[in-house]
């Protein structure tokens, strides 16, 4: 009953800043589905409202990871747009390599123990609120998440799937609710999401297989 009370209370204060985040978010990952390149507009007004809703509640981590995202964004922009001499586009949805998948570890490992031993220091002193365990894993993975969301890798939609675990419990207890439920609905567009983009993939390798 007191979760319940908390989740009305918080949802009769969402501010418009975070309504406008949230519709932008949920359809930059719809379209993201389809590889419609309206990802990235969208992607950017969600990202830029979201830097200033983090920096407000000393949600340091997740507010790096949409500063990130905005460069980021503008970065796939440019490479989902790129096209070869014959106007095709450079870029397809493709499985990632055993190499590349211990990269992508190796990445998400590295960004993990940089915002933790960040997020421990800044907590003792200008942030009392973070949680540097919970946010640096909601932030490592959506830095690899992203990244690997610029290239069309299949294994992008992994990791957004364990951004949005993270991230419910982590807004709801910061009285983001709305914002909560929004990553709730991000999830199961990723699962969705994964899905297509498993397909795409295969539709990928077979036509590489029948002009080999």
């Amino acid at each position: 009953m007191d979760i319940l009370h908390q989740f009305v209370q918080d949802l009769q204060h969402t501010g418009w800043w975070e309504f406008i985040a949230v519709i932008a978010g949920i359809l930059s990952v719809w379209f993201s589905r389809s590889e419609n390149i309206l990802v990235y507009p969208t992607g950017l007004v969600n990202t830029i409202i979201y830097i200033y809703l983090s920096l407000k509640t000393s949600l340091l981590g997740e507010g790096s990871v949409n500063l990130y995202y905005t460069v980021l964004n503008i970065y796939g922009w440019v490479m989902w747009t790129r096209k070869d001499r014959q106007d095709q586009y450079v870029l397809q949805v493709t499985w990632s390599s055993r190499r590349e998948l211990a990269g992508q570890l190796a990445f998400f490992s590295t960004f993990y123990v940089i915002v933790v031993a960040s997020l421990t220091w800044l907590k003792q002193g200008f942030a009392p609120q973070a949680i540097p365990w919970a946010d640096a894993f909601a932030s490592a993975t959506a830095y690899t998440g992203m990244w690997l969301m610029t290239r069309k890798k299949v294994e992008s939609w992994y990791w957004w799937i364990a951004t949005n675990c993270a991230s419910v419990p982590l807004y709801f207890v910061k009285h983001y609710v709305f914002t909560s439920v929004y990553y709730i609905i991000l999830l199961i567009l990723a699962v969705s999401g994964l899905l297509e983009w498993a397909k795409r993939a295969g539709a990928v390798e077979h036509a590489v297989e029948s002009k080999s």
